[in-house]
């Protein structure tokens, strides 16, 4: 691996970096968290924020080798983890300020992770003064990636190089709508007033895993998401990759993502018919 690579702090990743950043997360799933998918039992796994809230070595050893890798090729960004923050969290406030922060989501998905469920993956955000610039949606089973940076589409490649255009769905009428909405992580009352609207959707669930629910609304699969939990790490990465790929990501409210959002609901649709439609019939939970 080189070093240390040139950043331009004006433009998204060069090529060059943009390689070395996904060679560094492949090499990282190989050797920290494949080796131990389906190896791990659910005593190992440490609860932080509640029983489905699950970390295991897998999270720490991948972020811990991600981080070295991107601090050796980007000297002068601010790097960011998910397991950074659960034992820093001021560290999340940062990235707001700086004007080159690259944030790690080590394994996305570790619920389904320690209970042998192959939908997981790894999340990279780079971002800019807390705006996504380039997103990465890894899936390590797969082998497989959807990348965008602000100025080029989405693109999923596959292992072997091929890449061809993510587009996102241009959804229908909203019975026919279907999509991902983190309802049991929303506060009761928020709850209450939500599921009584799921049955007006074609059909509302989750995957526990924001990469593959992200990568699934990027290639038209599904038609939205919808969350309250504004981790950096589960939506920078897909917010970006969502437009790029055609799709709009706004708060409910209006206002356009940043990473320094904590509260609100984030509303993430295929098409802008799709959005507003979705924003309307969830116009009272904002």
């Amino acid at each position: 691996m080189t070093d240390s690579l040139p950043i331009a702090l004006s433009a998204p990743l060069s090529p060059a970096q943009q390689t070395a950043l996904i060679n560094l997360v492949r090499r990282a799933a190989r050797t920290e968290v494949l080796p131990r998918f389906r190896s791990v039992s659910r005593a190992e796994a440490t609860a932080k924020t509640g029983p489905r809230d699950l970390v295991t070595e897998a999270d720490h050893a991948a972020e811990a080798m991600i981080a070295r890798g991107l601090q050796r090729l980007f000297p002068h960004a601010l790097i960011v983890g998910e397991e950074a923050v659960a034992a820093r969290p001021d560290l999340r406030d940062e990235v707001a300020g700086a004007e080159f922060a690259i944030i790690i989501d080590p394994v996305d998905g570790t619920w389904n992770f320690v209970h042998g469920l192959p939908l997981f993956g790894v999340i990279v955000a780079v971002t800019r003064f807390g705006r996504p610039v380039l997103g990465l949606l890894y899936d390590p089973v797969a082998d497989d990636w959807l990348i965008a940076d602000e100025t080029a589409p989405a693109q999923l490649v596959a292992a072997n190089g091929i890449a061809r255009r993510a587009a996102t769905s241009a959804g229908g009428a909203l019975g026919d709508l279907h999509g991902y909405v983190h309802a049991s992580l929303m506060e009761q009352p928020r709850q209450e007033a939500l599921y009584p609207r799921l049955a007006a959707l074609g059909q509302a669930t989750a995957l526990r895993c924001s990469c593959h629910e992200y990568r699934l609304l990027a290639q038209g699969a599904v038609d939205f998401v919808l969350s309250d939990r504004l981790n950096p790490w589960d939506h920078a990465a897909g917010v970006l990759i969502c437009q790029r790929a055609g799709g709009v990501a706004r708060m409910l409210d209006g206002q356009d993502y940043g990473t320094a959002q904590e509260t609100g609901l984030l509303l993430c649709a295929g098409s802008e018919e799709t959005w507003d439609a979705l924003r309307d019939h969830f116009a009272d939970l904002a």
